[in-house]
Formats: C-alpha cells, structure tokens, sequence
C-alpha cells in the first residue's frame, strides 16, 4: 500500500465514483482502510493516524468489521495466577482483561488473592442453551393451542430440518408460549465451542419453514424477543441463555481478616442488604454487585460479542457464613461465549484465548467454551468477594482515589 493508492481511491469516493463499502473490491483491505481513514480525517478534521497504526493485517478483520479504518486499542492486562477447580478448566490460570476502568484489575487481583489462599475456586457450567425465538400468527387462541400442540408432539421432525444446516449444533428443546393469537417459539441448542447465534438463526429459519408448512401459522419475525438476544430479561434468568455457569469458594475466616480487611459476618450482610435486598427494591435482574466489570474485560479481552454483557450480567451473588469462616458464590444465568468464530479470530483476541488454553475448538467439542465461561465466573466472582470485602471494610471510596483516577 502506499499514500498514493489510499489517495486516489479516497478522490474516487469524493468523486461519487465509489461507496465506502465498495473500496475491498478495489484495493487490499489495508489500502481501503487507509482511504476511509483520509475521508474520515477531511471531513471531520481527526488526526485518526493513532487508529491507523494496528498490528494486525485488516484482512483478518474484514469477517468481523464493515467499513473499518483502524483498531482501538483497549489496555490489557491480567489477574492471577488463580487456582481454578472447573469440569471443563483446572490449575493455576492469568485471567485476562481489557479495560480503561483504573482499579478494576487489581480489585479482582486482590480477590484471586483470597481465593488461591483457600486452594481456588470450584466452577462448574450448569446448562448449555442457544435461543432463538420466532414468532408466529395464527387465526386465534385455538390455533395457537393446536400449534402449540404440533411443536411439542413434533420436536424430532424440527430438529431434522434445523441440524440439516449445520455440522456441530443439536436442537436440544423447542417450547411454544401462548400470547392470545402469537405463538413463539424457543428453540435452544448446543452450540458446542461457537457462542451460536448465527448458527441458531440459520437452524431456527429452517425449522420454521416446516412449522409454515406444515400448519396454519405464519411467520412474522425470526427473532420475537422470547429469546432474549443483547436486552435484560427475566427469561434469560429463569431458562439460561448460553452457558448457565456457577463458580464458589470458602475463604477461611482469617484470610477475611488479613487480606480482605474485614469479617464473614460483614461480608455476608453488605451481601445481603446490597446485592439481595437492594437489588430487589430497584427491581433489578442482576442480584450481584459488578459483575458486569468483570465479564465485560473479559468479553474485550476474548473477542465475545459486547452486547451480550447486557445477559452476562444476569448473575446472583449469594455470601455466608459456615463454621466460621466465608462461603461466597456467582451464579450467571445467560453467559454467551465461544472460542471459536466471531471476534475470536482476530490476532489479539486469539492471543487472550491462548493465555487461557482455549482457543478454538476443544475435545470434546464444547469444552473449551465451557473452560472459557468457567474462567469468566471465577473472575466475576474474584471481583464480588473483593467489592463486598472494601464496602464491608469501609474501604471502597480510599481504593479509587488511588488507582482509579
């Protein structure tokens, strides 16, 4: 590539002889970034040449991106070594986290500190569902009770159209819910190691067409919003969505004492009066204390789709005290992640997955989306124990005055 190249496609756009998108067709995908870069900066005066300075061909970004002038970079950085005891992901670990949130990470450092003095933290994936929702009309409510009725008697005839489509994903359930003359449809997969939208989409278009075919219903969306994709939602709550992932640990009550400056008892009721009560009042769906923070930096860290943040922190952070000493856990009900496809491709995102072993897909197929939702719920958890602990101990407001500023 060089200036000129960029320069002349750019004078081309200008000219209205070319659209922004058309410019691949053109040049190389570096050259048309350049160009895009040069319209960028003309028409609103942005020195964008930061932006432009990435490591990474645009080529491998181009599944990921339309219209791409540059990268932003996020600071990364990691927690650990954590002691993890997962069924898909065990032993010393570095969690890796992008964010531009000052004490973020060395909360959750501190609170892997306190878990690796109680041997780790145990973490387990509880249930692996992709939804996809349609909805569809019919006449009135007695349609939609025999079409309830077909879908539930017709499950093996759904699943044969929706896994035609692909070569990995199962359709596990497919559940019909009544709303006068609207019938949706849930249909939930096992997506192996892809976080599976896409290939959710595909099946459920399939399987649609039989159900049109075969009874009086019409579709009228492919996605009815039962599903629920990147919007909070009690349903994701209850059923899951993605990987419904659990991670715990017992902290002996004198390492509450010396690392995290505070009691059991403390924790357990800044636990119960924040996270429980406090979230019930607001009518909140997430019974947790940040557990966004932490999906969030790993979701960047990764290459996960970052809306889905939206689900993955649809999470209830329990505390109590046992004999004495601390039992904290993080149940997240809809955490939607996958190491292979999607942002997962790209050459950083690719390095964080190494970082954790997980890159691309595991054997057993699924496995290592599985060790990578697991990791994610130790970190949530990490950062629970240690927000509680600094609330409990007084010590939130001193901690950001000297990192987060």
């Amino acid at each position: 590539m060089t200036d000129t190249d960029a320069e002349t496609l750019a004078e081309r756009v200008r000219e209205g002889d070319l659209r922004l998108y058309e410019l691949e067709e053109h040049a190389d995908a570096d050259t048309a970034a350049a160009a895009r870069r040069l319209l960028v900066e003309d028409h609103s005066g942005a020195d964008l040449s930061t932006s432009g300075d990435y490591a990474f061909d645009a080529a491998e970004a181009e599944s990921a991106i339309e219209n791409m002038v540059g990268a932003i970079q996020i600071p990364l950085g990691v927690v650990g070594p954590v002691e993890i005891d997962g069924g898909a992901i065990s032993g010393e670990h570095y969690l890796p986290m992008a964010t531009t949130e000052g004490a973020l990470l060395a909360s959750v450092n501190r609170g892997c500190a306190a878990l690796n003095t109680a041997g780790g933290a145990g973490a387990r994936v509880l249930k692996n569902r992709m939804t996809r929702a349609p909805a569809f009309r019919v006449a009135d409510v007695a349609e939609s009770e025999a079409l309830s009725s077909w879908v539930r008697d017709h499950v093996d005839t759904l699943r044969e159209a929706a896994e035609s489509t692909t070569s990995h994903g199962e359709l596990k359930e497919a559940t019909p819910y009544v709303v006068g003359n609207t019938v949706f449809v849930r249909f939930a997969y096992d997506t192996k190691d892809a976080m599976g939208m896409n290939m959710a989409t595909i099946a459920t278009e399939e399987a649609c067409d039989v159900i049109e075919a075969e009874t009086t219903a019409d579709l009228v969306a492919l996605s009815g919003n039962l599903c629920t994709d990147k919007k909070p939602a009690a349903v994701n709550a209850v059923e899951g969505r993605g990987r419904t992932v659990a991670a715990d640990v017992t902290i002996p009550r004198e390492t509450v004492k010396e690392t995290l400056k505070t009691t059991p008892e403390a924790v357990a009721e800044v636990n119960t009066r924040k996270n429980l009560v406090g979230s019930a009042k607001a009518g909140s769906l997430g019974f947790n204390a940040h557990v966004a923070n932490s999906v969030a930096a790993m979701f960047l860290a990764t290459g996960q789709d970052a809306a889905q943040v939206v689900e993955g922190a649809n999470a209830i952070t329990t505390a109590e005290v046992r004999d004495g000493d601390l039992y904290v856990s993080v149940t997240i009900a809809s955490l939607e992640v996958g190491t292979v496809g999607g942002g997962t491709k790209l050459p950083t995102q690719s390095e964080a997955l190494d970082v954790l072993g997980v890159r691309g897909g595991g054997d057993p197929a699924g496995s290592n989306a599985d060790a990578l939702a697991e990791a994610v719920a130790v970190a949530s958890l990490a950062g629970e124990l240690s927000l509680l602990s600094a609330l409990a101990s007084r010590n939130l407001s001193s901690a950001h005055a000297s990192l987060g500023r």
